[in-house]
């Protein structure tokens, strides 16, 4: 399944930080995050211009960086977007063909194609308790996808290429009501009830034969799915496919119970 290109992750090595409205440095030209934007955060070489200040009769002028300017100021005129400085006549973005006045309308876009997003994502959810639709589910699931990525818990030494995200809601009994994580497409769907009952601290008694069973349940028809089955199997699936980013239900079931009821309160 296609996911949105919204976004681009942070060019500090360290970092990687996934960033819907990234940062263009404008002397390094590299991609970077909120935290990582300054020269001093992301280790950016200074720039040369701001060097070239010289002193004359004991006070400091600034020579204009726009092209072919002569003009100098006893006040550093920076500009907020591009951080350079200029002449009164330059100051202003459009008079000094500011590197940044083009950079903010992908931004721009990118941000209205967002929010348009999630407008129509809520548009098709139902009002009513009920079965959601497969296309309204999957748009629904891509929106929550970009959000889940920021905050989902799991194995970090996973490649991005075989990790699948999920809104996990707990067990009534939880204190907690869901939370974010995400697992391998290869693990089966034994080992994914397993891990996150780890990161969830859950009880699990999966391996006792008397006590209530831990199982992932079906956001839309409440099947338990089953131990065996692989995690891409259901992703994968024609039927009530399972959707990167959306919802899966972890609840404790009978032995001989093989569909949950009343889904519609977990997600309430």
């Amino acid at each position: 399944m296609a996911e949105l290109d919204v976004g681009q992750h942070c060019g500090v090595k360290h970092c990687g930080q996934l960033d819907f409205l990234p940062f263009v440095c404008s002397y390094c030209s590299g991609v970077y995050c909120l935290e990582h934007r300054s020269r001093a955060s992301h280790g950016c070489l200074q720039d040369s211009t701001r060097n070239e200040s010289v002193k004359s009769e004991g006070h400091t002028i600034h020579p204009c960086t726009f092209r072919s300017c002569d003009e100098k100021e006893l006040v550093l005129l920076l500009c907020p977007f591009c951080d350079k400085h200029f002449c009164l006549r330059h100051r202003h973005q459009s008079d000094h063909e500011c590197e940044k006045l083009e950079c903010t309308k992908p931004r721009m876009a990118a941000t209205k194609q967002l929010v348009q997003e999630i407008v129509e994502s809520k548009k098709c959810s139902p009002r009513t308790r009920g079965r959601k639709g497969a296309k309204s589910s999957e748009t629904a699931a891509r929106v929550a996808l970009m959000k889940l990525k920021l905050h989902a818990l799991g194995e970090r030494s996973l490649p991005q290429s075989e990790r699948i995200y999920f809104q996990v809601l707990l067990p009534k009994e939880s204190k907690e009501r869901s939370v974010p994580m995400f697992f391998c497409n290869k693990w089966s769907i034994g080992k994914v009830v397993d891990f996150a009952a780890s990161l969830a601290n859950l009880r699990n008694d999966n391996n006792k034969s008397t006590a209530k069973k831990l199982r992932l349940c079906h956001v839309t028809s409440g099947e338990a799915l089953p131990l065996d089955h692989t995690l891409e199997s259901w992703i994968s699936s024609a039927k009530d496919p399972l959707y990167n980013g959306g919802n899966i239900i972890l609840e404790y079931l009978d032995n001989d119970c093989t569909v949950l009821t009343n889904i519609g309160s977990y997600l309430a």
